[in-house]
């Protein structure tokens, strides 16, 4: 007997759930068939995954080491039916689009609504990470159909370039540092405040490595996680910030200025194999809609 979705989709069902009985109602079985699905897919594993106390249930140690591969096997399940629907030629399912988050905000809106004005029926979800080293081992894993981020190196499937991605400083209306448009050295924002990024943020490894070739480290007024958010914090004179120009709006009320030398990454999308009908759709749409630096900023 082999082991079953069915059986995987219960053992998560009642680890999210907490109980037996709420993972019973929500899954609409009854108790003791879920029961029999849990003990069935225990004997097939070799021991017990759950252990059932009082009022709750925990895992065991094989449980806590069965529970990311059931989930795993759960999404690409799901991900392998949607798969089938595009490469049929069905026009619905759902688009499984990973990428950062700092480009989920300033390259993927466009693209998406030129793609979905001839896709409206296939739902599209985006599976953000705050790392690019992040996103290319998710899309190895196959947590995604398609991947939009910084190109990857020796990447084994197909990739399309998108364009050259330029980052600005964002500083305040009333900046010393000269006219919107202009250059500034690097090297003379030594000692001046910064909207910084936390850690876990790849902006943050892009900020420190800008200023550390430019022989200094920045000076943290404030932190965020978050590219807009780092914007509007710069506008309002907390700080200096580094951010993609693609994330900068129309209008936006604050100076912005070219850093000397540039700070920039290329761009691609790319994907495991050989793209569905409706993935490379998305990939055409994507590749020929948009650019990875506004035409706006440069005037």
């Amino acid at each position: 007997m082999a082991v079953t979705l069915r059986q995987l989709e219960y053992f998560v069902a009642v680890v999210d759930t907490g109980s037996f009985t709420a993972a019973a109602a929500e899954l609409h079985v009854s108790q003791p068939g879920l029961s029999h699905q849990i003990q069935a897919l225990e004997r097939e594993l070799g021991g017990p995954l759950l252990e059932r106390l009082p009022r709750d249930i925990r895992l065991t140690p094989a449980g806590r080491t069965a529970l990311p591969h059931a989930r795993a096997s759960l999404a690409h399940a799901e991900r392998t039916a949607s798969a089938a629907k595009r490469a049929s030629g069905v026009d619905a399912g759902e688009l499984h689009v990973g990428t950062l988050y700092s480009i989920s905000v300033g390259v993927l809106p466009k693209a998406l609504r030129h793609w979905r004005a001839s896709y409206p029926d296939v739902q599209v979800r985006l599976v953000e990470f705050r790392r690019t080293e992040d996103l290319i081992a998710a899309m190895e894993a196959g947590q995604a159909d398609v991947a939009v981020g910084p190109t990857p190196p020796n990447w084994s499937g197909p990739v399309a370039a998108i364009g050259v991605e330029e980052f600005v400083v964002a500083a305040p209306a009333d900046t010393d540092l000269g006219p919107a448009g202009d250059t500034v050295r690097l090297a003379d924002l030594a000692g001046r405040h910064w909207v910084h990024f936390t850690p876990p943020s790849g902006l943050c490894d892009i900020l420190d490595a800008a200023c550390g070739a430019a022989g200094f480290e920045p000076l943290p007024a404030i932190r965020t996680e978050q590219a807009p958010s780092a914007l509007s914090l710069a506008e309002e004179g907390l700080g200096l910030t580094l951010v993609p120009g693609n994330v900068v709006p129309p209008g936006f009320a604050g100076r912005l200025l070219w850093p000397e030398p540039p700070v920039s990454r290329e761009l691609s999308v790319y994907t495991r194999v050989r793209p569905d009908p409706i993935t490379a759709a998305f990939v055409a749409a994507i590749t020929g809609s948009m650019l990875a630096t506004p035409s706006y900023l440069r005037g």
